[in-house]
Protein backbone atom coordinates (compact mmCIF):
# COMPACT_ATOMS: atom_id res chain seq x y z
CA UNK A 1 0.00 0.00 0.00
CA UNK A 2 1.40 3.41 -0.99
CA UNK A 3 1.93 5.98 1.79
CA UNK A 4 -0.53 8.85 1.96
CA UNK A 5 0.86 12.20 0.85
CA UNK A 6 0.52 14.77 3.67
CA UNK A 7 -1.95 17.52 2.82
CA UNK A 8 -1.45 20.94 4.41
CA UNK A 9 -3.50 24.14 4.25
CA UNK A 10 -1.34 27.23 4.79
CA UNK A 11 -3.06 30.51 5.67
CA UNK A 12 -1.30 33.88 5.59
CA UNK A 13 -2.74 36.97 7.27
CA UNK A 14 -2.57 40.59 6.21
CA UNK A 15 0.78 41.42 7.82
CA UNK A 16 2.32 38.34 6.17
CA UNK A 17 1.40 39.66 2.70
CA UNK A 18 1.66 43.37 3.46
CA UNK A 19 3.88 44.22 0.48
CA UNK A 20 5.62 42.66 -2.52
CA UNK A 21 8.71 41.62 -0.55
CA UNK A 22 6.58 39.81 2.02
CA UNK A 23 4.57 38.12 -0.70
CA UNK A 24 7.86 36.84 -2.14
CA UNK A 25 8.81 35.54 1.33
CA UNK A 26 5.45 33.77 1.61
CA UNK A 27 6.00 32.21 -1.81
CA UNK A 28 9.32 30.81 -0.57
CA UNK A 29 7.63 29.27 2.51
CA UNK A 30 5.05 27.65 0.24
CA UNK A 31 7.81 26.36 -2.06
CA UNK A 32 9.60 24.74 0.90
CA UNK A 33 6.37 23.07 2.05
CA UNK A 34 5.76 21.70 -1.45
CA UNK A 35 9.40 20.53 -1.69
CA UNK A 36 8.96 18.61 1.59
CA UNK A 37 6.58 16.29 -0.26
CA UNK A 38 3.22 17.74 0.79
CA UNK A 39 0.14 18.62 -1.20
CA UNK A 40 -0.46 22.27 -0.37
CA UNK A 41 -3.37 24.71 -0.58
CA UNK A 42 -2.94 28.33 0.47
CA UNK A 43 -5.50 30.81 1.84
CA UNK A 44 -4.64 34.52 1.89
CA UNK A 45 -6.00 37.66 3.51
CA UNK A 46 -5.92 41.12 1.99
CA UNK A 47 -2.67 43.07 2.28
CA UNK A 48 -2.36 44.77 5.68
CA UNK A 49 -4.50 47.91 5.87
CA UNK A 50 -6.39 47.31 2.63
CA UNK A 51 -9.61 45.99 4.19
CA UNK A 52 -9.73 48.89 6.67
CA UNK A 53 -9.36 51.33 3.79
CA UNK A 54 -12.15 49.65 1.81
CA UNK A 55 -14.42 49.60 4.87
CA UNK A 56 -13.66 53.29 5.38
CA UNK A 57 -14.76 54.07 1.83
CA UNK A 58 -18.12 52.40 2.48
CA UNK A 59 -18.67 54.08 5.85
CA UNK A 60 -17.75 57.51 4.50
CA UNK A 61 -20.54 57.23 1.95
CA UNK A 62 -23.17 55.85 4.35
CA UNK A 63 -23.05 54.62 7.95
CA UNK A 64 -26.00 52.33 7.13
CA UNK A 65 -24.75 51.18 3.72
CA UNK A 66 -26.19 48.33 1.65
CA UNK A 67 -24.45 45.26 3.11
CA UNK A 68 -24.46 43.49 -0.29
CA UNK A 69 -22.52 46.29 -1.94
CA UNK A 70 -20.23 46.50 1.10
CA UNK A 71 -19.28 42.85 0.51
CA UNK A 72 -18.67 43.50 -3.18
CA UNK A 73 -16.18 46.22 -2.22
CA UNK A 74 -14.29 44.69 0.71
CA UNK A 75 -13.89 41.23 -0.89
CA UNK A 76 -11.59 42.71 -3.53
CA UNK A 77 -8.62 42.90 -1.17
CA UNK A 78 -8.21 39.12 -1.04
CA UNK A 79 -8.67 38.84 -4.80
CA UNK A 80 -5.61 41.04 -5.34
CA UNK A 81 -3.45 39.09 -2.88
CA UNK A 82 -4.35 35.67 -4.27
CA UNK A 83 -3.41 36.75 -7.78
CA UNK A 84 -0.13 38.32 -6.66
CA UNK A 85 0.93 35.24 -4.69
CA UNK A 86 0.12 32.98 -7.65
CA UNK A 87 2.37 35.16 -9.82
CA UNK A 88 5.14 35.06 -7.19
CA UNK A 89 4.99 31.25 -7.00
CA UNK A 90 5.01 30.86 -10.76
CA UNK A 91 8.10 33.10 -10.88
CA UNK A 92 10.05 30.63 -8.69
CA UNK A 93 8.90 27.54 -10.56
CA UNK A 94 5.89 26.46 -8.51
CA UNK A 95 2.72 25.63 -10.44
CA UNK A 96 -0.01 27.78 -8.84
CA UNK A 97 -3.39 29.28 -9.63
CA UNK A 98 -5.63 31.75 -7.81
CA UNK A 99 -9.23 30.93 -6.82
CA UNK A 100 -12.01 33.23 -5.63
CA UNK A 101 -14.68 32.11 -3.19
CA UNK A 102 -17.34 31.87 -5.88
CA UNK A 103 -15.11 29.73 -8.12
CA UNK A 104 -14.63 26.91 -5.60
CA UNK A 105 -17.59 27.35 -4.69
CA UNK A 106 -17.54 28.32 -1.04
CA UNK A 107 -21.28 28.57 -0.44
CA UNK A 108 -22.66 30.77 2.36
CA UNK A 109 -25.94 32.11 3.67
CA UNK A 110 -27.00 35.67 2.77
CA UNK A 111 -26.00 37.40 6.03
CA UNK A 112 -23.80 39.91 4.22
CA UNK A 113 -20.81 41.18 6.19
CA UNK A 114 -20.87 38.20 8.55
CA UNK A 115 -21.94 35.27 6.36
CA UNK A 116 -21.71 31.66 7.56
CA UNK A 117 -20.36 28.86 5.41
CA UNK A 118 -22.98 26.36 4.25
CA UNK A 119 -20.86 24.04 2.12
CA UNK A 120 -17.63 23.78 0.13
CA UNK A 121 -17.04 21.76 -3.00
CA UNK A 122 -13.38 20.83 -2.70
CA UNK A 123 -13.28 18.31 -5.57
CA UNK A 124 -11.66 20.65 -8.10
CA UNK A 125 -9.03 21.77 -5.60
CA UNK A 126 -8.15 18.20 -4.63
CA UNK A 127 -7.79 17.27 -8.29
CA UNK A 128 -5.40 20.19 -8.89
CA UNK A 129 -3.39 19.42 -5.73
CA UNK A 130 -2.98 15.78 -6.67
CA UNK A 131 -1.69 16.95 -10.06
CA UNK A 132 0.96 19.05 -8.30
CA UNK A 133 -0.65 22.48 -8.53
CA UNK A 134 -0.96 24.82 -5.52
CA UNK A 135 -4.40 26.50 -5.26
CA UNK A 136 -4.20 30.05 -3.86
CA UNK A 137 -7.61 30.80 -2.39
CA UNK A 138 -8.95 34.26 -1.55
CA UNK A 139 -9.99 33.99 2.09
CA UNK A 140 -12.83 35.87 3.76
CA UNK A 141 -15.22 35.54 0.83
CA UNK A 142 -17.96 33.25 -0.43
CA UNK A 143 -21.11 33.29 -2.53
CA UNK A 144 -24.85 33.21 -1.78
CA UNK A 145 -27.30 30.80 -3.44
CA UNK A 146 -28.32 33.62 -5.79
CA UNK A 147 -24.73 34.42 -6.79
CA UNK A 148 -23.95 37.49 -4.67
CA UNK A 149 -20.47 37.85 -3.15
CA UNK A 150 -20.40 37.57 0.65
CA UNK A 151 -17.75 38.14 3.31
CA UNK A 152 -17.35 36.15 6.52
CA UNK A 153 -16.67 38.98 8.97
CA UNK A 154 -13.38 40.43 10.17
CA UNK A 155 -10.75 37.72 10.44
CA UNK A 156 -12.86 35.51 8.19
CA UNK A 157 -9.83 34.23 6.29
CA UNK A 158 -9.09 32.01 9.32
CA UNK A 159 -12.55 30.51 8.96
CA UNK A 160 -12.03 30.03 5.22
CA UNK A 161 -8.76 28.19 5.91
CA UNK A 162 -10.17 25.84 8.56
CA UNK A 163 -13.28 25.12 6.47
CA UNK A 164 -11.12 24.32 3.46
CA UNK A 165 -8.84 22.11 5.60
CA UNK A 166 -11.93 20.15 6.65
CA UNK A 167 -13.28 19.93 3.08
CA UNK A 168 -9.89 18.87 1.72
CA UNK A 169 -9.33 16.38 4.58
CA UNK A 170 -6.03 18.10 5.35
CA UNK A 171 -3.66 16.73 7.96
CA UNK A 172 -3.15 20.19 9.45
CA UNK A 173 -4.08 23.83 8.98
CA UNK A 174 -1.13 26.18 9.56
CA UNK A 175 -2.13 29.76 10.37
CA UNK A 176 0.82 32.07 9.67
CA UNK A 177 0.61 35.44 11.40
CA UNK A 178 2.80 38.14 12.98
CA UNK A 179 3.29 36.22 16.25
CA UNK A 180 5.09 32.91 16.75
CA UNK A 181 2.28 31.19 18.63
CA UNK A 182 -0.50 31.56 21.18
CA UNK A 183 0.45 33.40 24.37
CA UNK A 184 -1.07 33.57 27.83
CA UNK A 185 -1.97 37.17 27.00
CA UNK A 186 -0.95 39.92 24.60
CA UNK A 187 2.89 40.13 24.89
CA UNK A 188 2.72 43.78 23.82
CA UNK A 189 1.03 44.50 27.15
CA UNK A 190 2.67 41.87 29.36
CA UNK A 191 6.35 41.35 28.54
CA UNK A 192 6.42 38.15 30.64
CA UNK A 193 3.59 36.44 28.75
CA UNK A 194 4.36 32.78 27.94
CA UNK A 195 3.96 30.96 24.62
CA UNK A 196 1.78 27.85 24.88
CA UNK A 197 2.89 24.68 23.08
CA UNK A 198 -0.70 23.41 23.10
CA UNK A 199 -4.11 24.77 23.98
CA UNK A 200 -7.51 23.08 23.86
CA UNK A 201 -10.18 23.93 21.31
CA UNK A 202 -12.48 25.07 24.13
CA UNK A 203 -9.92 27.42 25.67
CA UNK A 204 -8.98 28.88 22.31
CA UNK A 205 -12.65 29.32 21.45
CA UNK A 206 -13.31 31.24 24.64
CA UNK A 207 -10.17 33.37 24.22
CA UNK A 208 -11.07 34.15 20.60
CA UNK A 209 -14.65 35.02 21.52
CA UNK A 210 -13.58 37.50 24.20
CA UNK A 211 -10.95 39.42 22.28
CA UNK A 212 -7.80 37.37 21.61
CA UNK A 213 -6.99 38.25 18.00
CA UNK A 214 -4.80 35.26 17.14
CA UNK A 215 -7.70 33.28 15.63
CA UNK A 216 -11.23 34.22 14.65
CA UNK A 217 -13.97 32.72 16.85
CA UNK A 218 -15.79 30.88 14.07
CA UNK A 219 -12.56 29.35 12.79
CA UNK A 220 -12.02 27.75 16.21
CA UNK A 221 -15.65 26.59 16.39
CA UNK A 222 -15.22 24.92 13.03
CA UNK A 223 -11.86 23.39 13.95
CA UNK A 224 -13.40 21.90 17.11
CA UNK A 225 -16.42 20.56 15.24
CA UNK A 226 -14.39 19.04 12.39
CA UNK A 227 -11.37 18.10 14.55
CA UNK A 228 -9.00 20.08 12.33
CA UNK A 229 -5.54 20.32 13.87
CA UNK A 230 -4.57 24.00 13.79
CA UNK A 231 -1.07 25.40 14.26
CA UNK A 232 -0.39 29.10 14.83
CA UNK A 233 3.11 30.21 13.82
CA UNK A 234 5.05 33.21 12.55
CA UNK A 235 5.53 34.26 8.94
CA UNK A 236 8.67 36.12 9.91
CA UNK A 237 10.79 33.25 11.23
CA UNK A 238 12.94 31.54 8.62
CA UNK A 239 13.50 27.80 8.72
CA UNK A 240 12.52 24.49 7.17
CA UNK A 241 8.91 23.61 6.41
CA UNK A 242 7.07 22.46 9.57
CA UNK A 243 6.62 18.70 9.90
CA UNK A 244 4.49 16.77 12.38
CA UNK A 245 7.61 15.85 14.33
CA UNK A 246 8.87 19.44 14.47
CA UNK A 247 6.20 22.11 14.86
CA UNK A 248 7.52 25.56 15.80
CA UNK A 249 4.22 27.23 16.78
CA UNK A 250 1.29 26.53 19.10
CA UNK A 251 -1.16 23.70 18.42
CA UNK A 252 -4.91 23.89 19.04
CA UNK A 253 -5.96 20.35 19.94
CA UNK A 254 -8.39 18.09 21.78
CA UNK A 255 -8.32 18.34 25.57
CA UNK A 256 -7.17 14.73 25.90
CA UNK A 257 -3.88 15.63 24.16
CA UNK A 258 -2.91 17.88 27.08
CA UNK A 259 -1.80 15.87 30.09
CA UNK A 260 -1.24 18.63 32.67
CA UNK A 261 -3.98 21.25 32.43
CA UNK A 262 -3.38 24.75 33.76
CA UNK A 263 -5.94 26.39 36.04
CA UNK A 264 -5.96 29.42 33.71
CA UNK A 265 -4.73 29.26 30.11
CA UNK A 266 -4.83 32.97 29.39
CA UNK A 267 -6.15 36.49 29.85
CA UNK A 268 -7.91 38.18 26.93
CA UNK A 269 -9.27 41.66 26.40
CA UNK A 270 -11.52 43.32 23.83
CA UNK A 271 -11.68 47.04 23.09
CA UNK A 272 -14.37 46.47 20.45
CA UNK A 273 -17.14 46.79 23.02
CA UNK A 274 -20.09 49.13 23.41
CA UNK A 275 -22.51 49.13 26.33
CA UNK A 276 -26.20 49.87 25.79
CA UNK A 277 -28.62 50.49 28.66
CA UNK A 278 -32.36 50.43 27.99
CA UNK A 279 -33.78 52.22 31.00
CA UNK A 280 -37.20 52.41 32.61
CA UNK A 281 -38.64 49.46 30.72
CA UNK A 282 -42.00 47.94 31.77
CA UNK A 283 -41.18 44.87 33.91
CA UNK A 284 -43.50 42.40 32.20
CA UNK A 285 -43.24 38.94 30.58
CA UNK A 286 -41.82 39.13 27.06
CA UNK A 287 -39.90 42.37 27.53
CA UNK A 288 -36.54 40.69 26.84
CA UNK A 289 -37.90 39.28 23.56
CA UNK A 290 -39.24 42.74 22.65
CA UNK A 291 -35.76 44.24 23.11
CA UNK A 292 -33.58 41.53 21.60
CA UNK A 293 -35.92 40.45 18.79
CA UNK A 294 -35.31 43.58 16.68
CA UNK A 295 -31.57 43.28 17.32
CA UNK A 296 -31.57 39.70 16.06
CA UNK A 297 -33.53 40.75 12.97
CA UNK A 298 -30.84 43.39 12.29
CA UNK A 299 -28.02 40.80 12.68
CA UNK A 300 -26.70 42.58 15.80
CA UNK A 301 -24.81 40.22 18.10
CA UNK A 302 -25.35 40.76 21.82
CA UNK A 303 -22.92 39.54 24.46
CA UNK A 304 -23.06 40.38 28.18
CA UNK A 305 -26.60 40.95 29.51
CA UNK A 306 -27.71 42.26 32.91
CA UNK A 307 -31.26 43.07 34.03
CA UNK A 308 -31.59 45.14 37.18
CA UNK A 309 -34.69 45.31 39.32
CA UNK A 310 -36.32 48.71 39.19
CA UNK A 311 -39.22 50.37 40.97
CA UNK A 312 -42.81 51.20 40.11
CA UNK A 313 -43.05 48.24 37.72
CA UNK A 314 -40.05 49.37 35.68
CA UNK A 315 -36.67 47.74 35.11
CA UNK A 316 -33.36 48.41 33.32
CA UNK A 317 -31.69 46.15 30.73
CA UNK A 318 -27.96 46.53 30.01
CA UNK A 319 -26.02 44.59 27.38
CA UNK A 320 -22.94 44.83 25.19
CA UNK A 321 -22.40 44.62 21.46
CA UNK A 322 -19.50 45.39 19.12
CA UNK A 323 -18.74 49.01 18.31
CA UNK A 324 -19.35 48.27 14.64
CA UNK A 325 -22.91 47.16 15.47
CA UNK A 326 -23.69 50.10 17.75
CA UNK A 327 -25.33 52.36 15.15
CA UNK A 328 -27.47 49.51 13.84
CA UNK A 329 -28.46 48.50 17.39
CA UNK A 330 -29.53 52.05 18.27
CA UNK A 331 -31.55 52.33 15.06
CA UNK A 332 -33.31 49.00 15.73
CA UNK A 333 -34.20 49.93 19.31
CA UNK A 334 -35.44 53.40 18.35
CA UNK A 335 -37.67 51.90 15.65
CA UNK A 336 -39.12 49.51 18.26
CA UNK A 337 -39.56 52.16 20.97
CA UNK A 338 -43.37 52.14 20.81
CA UNK A 339 -43.37 48.38 21.35
CA UNK A 340 -40.70 48.28 24.08
CA UNK A 341 -41.93 51.49 25.75
CA UNK A 342 -38.58 52.34 27.29
CA UNK A 343 -37.86 55.68 28.90
CA UNK A 344 -34.26 56.25 27.89
CA UNK A 345 -31.49 54.72 25.77
CA UNK A 346 -27.93 55.26 27.09
CA UNK A 347 -24.77 54.10 25.31
CA UNK A 348 -21.08 53.97 26.26
CA UNK A 349 -18.31 52.82 23.91
CA UNK A 350 -15.44 53.75 26.26
CA UNK A 351 -15.34 50.30 27.86
CA UNK A 352 -13.24 47.14 27.60
CA UNK A 353 -14.01 43.49 28.34
CA UNK A 354 -11.42 41.48 30.31
CA UNK A 355 -11.69 37.68 30.43
CA UNK A 356 -9.94 34.88 32.31
CA UNK A 357 -10.08 31.48 30.55
CA UNK A 358 -9.03 27.95 31.48
CA UNK A 359 -10.40 24.38 31.46
CA UNK A 360 -8.89 23.96 34.93
CA UNK A 361 -11.72 26.13 36.29
CA UNK A 362 -14.01 23.10 36.11
CA UNK A 363 -12.24 21.46 39.03
CA UNK A 364 -11.00 24.48 41.02
CA UNK A 365 -13.00 26.98 43.08
CA UNK A 366 -12.11 30.62 43.66
CA UNK A 367 -11.11 31.69 40.16
CA UNK A 368 -13.77 34.43 39.97
CA UNK A 369 -12.98 35.63 43.50
CA UNK A 370 -9.30 36.04 42.59
CA UNK A 371 -10.33 38.18 39.63
CA UNK A 372 -12.70 40.37 41.66
CA UNK A 373 -10.21 40.81 44.52
CA UNK A 374 -7.35 41.68 42.15
CA UNK A 375 -9.39 44.37 40.40
CA UNK A 376 -10.70 45.71 43.70
CA UNK A 377 -7.16 46.04 45.06
CA UNK A 378 -6.42 48.37 42.14
CA UNK A 379 -9.65 50.38 42.54
CA UNK A 380 -11.05 49.15 39.21
CA UNK A 381 -14.84 49.17 39.16
CA UNK A 382 -16.69 46.27 37.52
CA UNK A 383 -19.70 47.33 35.44
CA UNK A 384 -20.96 43.97 34.11
CA UNK A 385 -20.04 40.32 34.85
CA UNK A 386 -20.64 37.18 32.79
CA UNK A 387 -19.42 33.60 33.28
CA UNK A 388 -19.27 30.21 31.60
CA UNK A 389 -17.88 26.87 32.68
CA UNK A 390 -14.31 27.86 31.76
CA UNK A 391 -14.48 31.68 31.59
CA UNK A 392 -15.12 34.75 33.74
CA UNK A 393 -15.54 38.11 31.95
CA UNK A 394 -15.96 41.63 33.32
CA UNK A 395 -16.65 44.99 31.68
CA UNK A 396 -14.57 47.91 32.97
CA UNK A 397 -13.67 51.43 31.91
CA UNK A 398 -11.29 51.37 28.93
CA UNK A 399 -8.63 53.44 30.72
CA UNK A 400 -7.89 50.51 33.07
CA UNK A 401 -7.43 47.83 30.38
CA UNK A 402 -3.66 47.39 30.52
CA UNK A 403 -3.48 47.68 34.31
CA UNK A 404 -6.15 44.99 34.67
CA UNK A 405 -4.49 42.58 32.22
CA UNK A 406 -1.08 42.89 33.88
CA UNK A 407 -2.47 42.50 37.39
CA UNK A 408 -4.55 39.43 36.52
CA UNK A 409 -1.71 37.79 34.58
CA UNK A 410 0.43 37.98 37.71
CA UNK A 411 -2.40 37.01 40.07
CA UNK A 412 -2.98 33.72 38.25
CA UNK A 413 0.73 32.85 38.12
CA UNK A 414 1.03 33.15 34.33
CA UNK A 415 4.17 35.32 34.26
CA UNK A 416 7.20 33.66 32.67
CA UNK A 417 10.07 32.92 35.05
Amino acid sequence: MFPTVPRIVMKFGGTSVADIDRIRAVAEKVRKQVASGCEVAVVVSAMSGVTNRLVGYCQSLSALHDAREYDAVVATGEQVTSGLLAIALQAIGVDARSWQGWQIALNTDDAHGKARIASINGAALIERMQAGQVPIIAGFQGVTPDGRITTLGRGGSDTSAVALAAALKADRCDIYTDVDGIYTTDPRIVARARKLDKITYEEMLELASVGAKVLQTRSVELAMKERVRVQVLSSFVDGPAPTEGSLPGSLVVDEDEIVEKELVAGIAYSRDEAKISVRRVPDRPGIAAAIFGPLTAANVNVDMIVQSTGADGLTNMTFTTSKSDLARAIQSLEQARDIIQYGELVTDDDVVKISVVGVGMRSHAGVANTMFRTLSDRNINIQVISTSEIKVSVLIAAEYAELAVRALHTAYGLDAA
